[in-house]
């Protein structure tokens, strides 16, 4: 990897690390909305599918290591394996479908990013609600009404935002790197 590529790839870590700290408390839901989702989407939708998915394992690692990066400045291994990990575990996954998807449309770059987005979202609730309904003996549907249900509607207008910025950001940059 070249150090280009290192660089900008910590920025997204970074990146993803100070939006978790962006919350907003869900009266129904132990668990806040925060713009780490956010992250992981600008994260697969402005990067190659390698640099996303190791942007985003490096914040999964270093919250698991206990650098306080994970929402509420938590870290430790307990809240990767807590009842929210399987949403956490997900983002690198996430991060890399997004930029899959991205990569592999000929056309309309924008829709496949969305594309992306969303399907990166449902792997990313598939992932968790799996993990929420074992870690906290709940049913697939206790955990889908916990977990998922009150996040929807605002990792839609996360994706919606995403869409919004990288397009820009994107033709910005390869601007800025044809006068070079």
């Amino acid at each position: 990897m070249k150090t280009r590529n290192l660089v900008i790839t910590a920025l997204f870590t970074a990146l993803t690390a100070v939006c978790a700290q962006i919350a907003v408390p869900v009266p129904i839901s132990a668990v806040p909305v925060t713009l780490s989702t956010l992250a992981v989407f600008l994260t697969g939708s402005m990067l190659d599918r390698r640099s996303a998915f190791y942007a985003q394992l490096a914040y999964l690692l270093l919250g698991g290591f206990g650098i306080p990066v994970f929402a509420g400045f938590q870290g430790g291994f307990a809240r990767v394996l807590g009842p929210t990990g399987g949403y956490l575990a997900a983002f690198p996954l996430m991060a890399y479908l997004t930029a899959l998807i991205i990569e592999k449309s000929k056309t309309f770059k924008s829709a496949a990013g969305i594309v992306g987005m969303a399907a990166s979202l449902l792997l990313c609730y598939t992932i968790g609600t799996a993990w929420l309904a074992l870690s906290a003996k709940m049913s697939l549907f206790e955990a889908f009404l916990a977990g998922v249900a009150p996040f929807i509607l605002p990792d839609l207008l996360k994706i919606a935002a995403a869409a919004a910025v990288c397009a820009p950001v994107k033709r910005a940059v390869k601007s800025r790197e044809t006068v070079r």
